[in-house]
């Protein structure tokens, strides 16, 4: 799920897909993801040049989600543990940047599924007090986002459709081995 990649030479692109996280201090490394009613967050601390994304599926998990199961295609998991994970390789919160990307409506007369990630994803960084410093949210097409984390700079464009990922509904995750020390906000 999560790659830390310090990079010495060549380019390097690492394909985020839905359900996960990517976090990498290499100047050469690239993060790319495409994206339709899914959000993607890019997140980077520029004192450390140290950057994420992650690429969620829906907000958050139905009532009826066993509470002591972690399923990567929330957003409520991705975000902390993407934020967890950059902590864990020096970043600050109080430092962190944001970049959203993605949340589009692209089938007309579905629910609004997009809609209610970006709002999710915005209100997230808000309640963390993480500055938000661009989005690209909404609309009916999709996206491909590339995001060199090590400077915050990213290139999003609109692409066909068809190009983003078939979302298909999480199934049930079992529990997660634990990894460390978590923090939860």
């Amino acid at each position: 799920m999560s790659s830390l990649d310090f990079m010495n030479s060549g380019n390097q692109k690492l394909t985020v897909l839905q359900g996960q996280f990517k976090v990498s201090a290499g100047p050469k490394v690239e993060l790319s993801t495409v994206l339709g009613s899914c959000v993607a967050t890019c997140l980077y601390d520029p004192a450390v040049e140290l950057g994420g994304m992650n690429h969620f599926l829906l907000p958050e998990p139905p009532a009826s989600h066993d509470p002591g199961q972690v399923d990567v295609h929330y957003g409520v998991y991705l975000m902390e543990m993407l934020i967890n994970e950059m902590l864990n390789y020096g970043a600050r919160k109080e430092r962190l940047r944001a970049h959203l990307y993605g949340g589009a409506n692209i089938r007309a007369g579905m629910q609004k599924i997009g809609t209610a990630n970006a709002e999710f994803a915005k209100g997230f960084l808000i309640r963390e007090r993480i500055e938000l410093v661009r989005e690209d949210l909404g609309g009916t097409n999709a996206r491909r986002v590339d995001f060199r984390p090590a400077s915050g700079m990213v290139r999003c464009r609109s692409v066909a459709s068809s190009d983003a990922p078939v979302e298909t509904r999480p199934q049930p995750v079992s529990r997660l081995a634990p990894r460390g020390d978590v923090e939860l906000f």
